[in-house]
């Protein structure tokens, strides 16, 4: 029997999509919901860079990939979640996806090869309290990519995505005000994931 074939079984183990614009504190939260329900954290970009240090053949391909500036397939992004998932499937009592999927087709894609979505929370900020954030997060940490017009150009590209990304489950949707402190955002949080874990 291939490995790869079994659906993860989300009646026990909770798949969420935690989706939310840069400067949103979708990271913050995630922490929160690791500490307290010893979720597994996949983000995608930490998959990305810990395959490119791997040194795989896969990992060549990659930093190839990356260093023509373009976008990595979605087919490698899925497999490296996929992986993830599985590899961790035993211990974990469910997982946090984080900031995929970042287009219409990856949920599509997810949904069919890894397993369905429970809920889908969107940590939801205007752009400007995000544009707002990220300068001051630009400020202190000197990202030289985090000025005004390119964090504005970020954030366009991410909502235009993003709608069309939520628009497609508006059952399994879950919106949080994201401008409030984090204690009351968490207790938000708490209230959609106990019912998925009780």
């Amino acid at each position: 029997m291939n490995i790869f074939k079994a659906p993860i079984d989300t009646s026990k183990k909770p798949i969420v999509w935690v989706l939310g614009g840069p400067g949103s504190g979708k990271g913050t939260q995630c922490d929160k919901i690791v500490a307290k329900y010893g979720f597994t954290h996949l983000s995608t970009g930490d998959l990305l860079r810990a395959e490119v240090k791997s040194g795989s053949e896969r990992a060549k391909c990659l930093t190839a990939i990356m260093e023509r500036g373009e976008l990595v397939p979605n087919e490698i992004v899925l497999d490296l979640l996929k992986e993830a998932i599985l590899a961790r499937a035993e211990e974990s009592k469910g997982f946090l996806i984080d900031g995929y999927p970042r287009e219409k087709s990856q949920g599509i894609a997810f949904e069919e090869n890894i397993a369905p979505v429970s809920v889908i929370i969107y940590f939801e900020a205007s752009s400007e309290t995000l544009t707002q954030r990220l300068l001051g997060r630009a400020a202190s940490s000197g990202r030289a990519d985090d000025n005004e017009e390119t964090i504005k150009l970020r954030l366009k590209t991410f909502l235009d995505n993003n709608d069309l990304v939520l628009a497609q489950y508006p059952d399994k949707l879950r919106r949080i005000n994201a401008e409030r402190p984090v204690d009351e955002i968490f207790a938000e949080v708490q209230s959609i994931l106990d019912p998925l874990v009780a």
